[in-house]
């Protein structure tokens, strides 16, 4: 089997949860957020994940310090999700197999999901791969764009999206698989020219696309790993699914 990587993407503060932990380490049913998405990588046989850690990043060192295979990346400022990913640079130095990135804050993340991406990638070998899932309220979540064909086009934010765009059901759940010289590339040539001076990782799909390589998505993600925890009531609900899936 070929090597596997992932970066989980940890830095953030938990601001909207009005807590003074790092987002990751906000308990969902007792344990850190972050350990399920952990517990979902062990379970699919990746062979090295680096954590981007950033705000208060000893906290999250320490919880993850029993970890076997596990690196961490310094991401001192917060700019955005590409930034995020850039600062694992020199941690990835020489290597050149694929690269599953995926959000720190995705308790519902499931093994399943990714080795069914995987299996995917290893088939098509596309520059990128992107893990989508049809659900019947979008709303809030960046669209996937296809052709007549079927073929991935772009990701469209909701809030740019126009009202033809936004009756799509397939949406992005920021889980992807990167080959690591695309991945590289495309992050050499994203910009932050928006109102939020952020690079952002939507938009290495595009880069590729527009260089003429092979981006595909997937919809092989459950509706549930959707569910995102920005708020209390958003955390209630993450909690409930977790406990109906025992």
């Amino acid at each position: 089997m070929a090597q596997r990587t992932a970066i989980v993407m940890a830095a953030g503060k938990g601001t909207r949860m009005k807590s003074e932990l790092p987002k990751v380490l906000i308990e969902v049913c007792a344990r850190p957020m972050i350990d399920y998405v952990i517990d979902a990588l062990e379970a699919s046989e990746i062979d090295r994940t680096v954590v981007v850690v950033g705000y208060r990043s000893d906290l999250v060192r320490k919880t993850l310090a029993g970890r076997k295979r596990l690196a961490f990346a310094e991401q001192t400022e917060q700019r955005g999700t590409g930034h995020a990913v850039m600062v694992c640079r020199e941690e990835l130095a020489g290597y050149d197999g694929p690269v599953l990135i995926v959000a720190g804050d995705s308790p519902m993340l499931r093994s399943e999901s990714v080795r069914a991406l995987f299996a995917e990638f290893n088939r098509l070998r596309p520059a990128c791969l992107l893990g989508t899932t049809h659900k019947p309220d979008p709303s809030g979540l960046g669209r996937i764009v296809r052709g007549g064909d079927g073929a991935f086009l772009g990701i469209v934010e909701d809030k740019d999206a126009t009202p033809e765009q936004r009756r799509i059901t397939e949406v992005n759940l920021s889980c992807y698989i990167f080959n690591a010289h695309d991945l590289w590339f495309a992050l050499d040539r994203i910009r932050n020219d928006n109102v939020q001076g952020e690079f952002y990782l939507t938009d290495c799909p595009g880069v590729l696309k527009a260089a003429g390589k092979d981006v595909r998505a997937l919809p092989v993600l459950q509706p549930s790993e959707a569910l995102s925890i920005n708020t209390r009531e958003e955390l209630a609900q993450v909690e409930a699914a977790l406990k109906a899936a025992r």
